[in-house]
This record gives structure tokens, sequence and C-alpha cells, in this order.
């Protein structure tokens, strides 16, 4: 196993951020640098330890940031300083509109998490460990309805049920193998699927993680 995972994490509730901290430090993969209380001090925190991987929560009120989106600015404000520093975003919405506001200037090292997931290490983990490689994490949740809501729009270009089942688990960022794995098909199937879907959403055929997740927004934008 190589060097951890240098994180700084961010949340104005102590007892949430305490435990988020204490969770990631049950973990080998992961060493918490800092735990701060808002935007401001992620910023600093970030500037002067330089960590792998930011993990905020969405809203941390006050200051002079927007509110509700308080999370969001911070990580762009994070990305435009310190491009390769990767950022989980845990929120309690799953509405469509904070999403696609952390993606709107690309995907690759971001994931956005519904805060249902920090509870589960493996979740948390498998967001931090995609991101810090360049990655991209789009909760299921989100995905799941908002789905529902396109299909009933009825375009005449949807997806196929297989198709949909595919690109939910290119959503958590897992690869060909992997979603082989869970859906229980052949690389080969999984691959064809994969393809079909990026030639439907006019999306250049590409392995990059953050590419699929790009698939996944692209199909789910308003």
């Amino acid at each position: 196993m190589g060097e951890p995972i240098r994180a700084v994490l961010a949340d104005d509730h102590y007892l949430v951020r305490e435990g988020t901290r204490r969770l990631l430090e049950t973990s080998a993969e992961v060493t918490v640098a800092a735990a701060v209380g808002d935007a401001d001090q992620l910023l600093d925190a970030v500037r002067r330890l330089r960590p792998d991987v930011v993990v905020t929560d969405i809203r941390m009120p006050g200051g002079r940031w927007r509110q509700g989106f308080e999370g969001i600015d911070a990580a762009h404000r994070v990305r435009a300083a310190h491009p390769g520093v990767g950022i989980v975003v845990l929120s309690q919405y799953s509405d469509a509109l904070f999403a696609l506001e952390l993606f709107k200037h690309g995907t690759e090292g971001l994931a956005y998490l519904l805060k249902d997931r920090v509870g589960d290490l493996d979740e948390l983990l498998g967001a931090i460990r995609a991101v810090a490689s360049g990655g991209s994490v789009i909760d299921p949740k989100v995905v799941e309805g908002l789905m529902a809501r396109h299909d009933v729009r009825g375009e005449p270009e949807s997806l196929t049920p297989r198709e949909r089942d595919v690109l939910r688990e290119m959503a958590h960022g897992r690869s060909n193998g992997a979603i082989a794995r869970a859906l229980h098909l052949s690389v080969s199937s999984v691959e064809k699927n994969v393809n079909a879907i990026f030639t439907k959403l006019g999306l250049e055929n590409s392995g990059d993680v953050h590419r699929r997740v790009a698939a996944v927004l692209a199909y789910l934008r308003p």
C-alpha cells in the first residue's frame, strides 16, 4: 500500500465533522490533515496543507459565500487555485441543480454524494479514491430520481433498460469490469452498452472515468 491520501474536512456541525474524521481515520487509506468549520477556513487549510482531497459539506452558513452553495463555491475556488486537489461534496439535496452546479466547469476530480453515504465507509472511501486519481462520482440516488423524471418526458432517443442500468453503475465511478460483476454481464457486453450510451448522447467514446460521469450528466441535464 502506498502513502495514505491526505484529506481536509469542512463541515460547520462539530459532531458531523468529528464523526466523519474519526470514521475516515479508522482506515489506513486516509489521513485527515485538518477538520474545519467554514469555507474560509477550508481555503486557508488547503493553501497551507496542500491535501490530496477535500471533503466538504454543501452548506456552511455565514461569510461572503452564496447562501446554500458555500461548499460548491469553495470547491470551485480550491480547484482554480489547486487543480490537482480532488473534491468530494456531501449534500442532503438530491436535486439535480446542486450536482449540475458542482460539475458546471467539468467533472474531473469531483464527486457529489448524499450525506447518508457518510455512514458507509466503503462508499465514502471509494469517492475519495476516485477524485484523488482524477475520477468522478455522482450519487446513484440522484441519478435514480433524475432518470425517472427523464423517462417520463419520453424523449425519442431514450436509453434501453440495460443501458440505464449501466449508466447507474457508471455514476458510481465503476470500471467496465466492476460494472460487469455488479450486473452479472460479460465485460464485452458492458463495453457495447457504454459505447451505445456515448453514441446516443453524442459524446466521444472514452475510457476516462470523468467522461463517464459527463455522460451521466449529459443524459440528466434539463
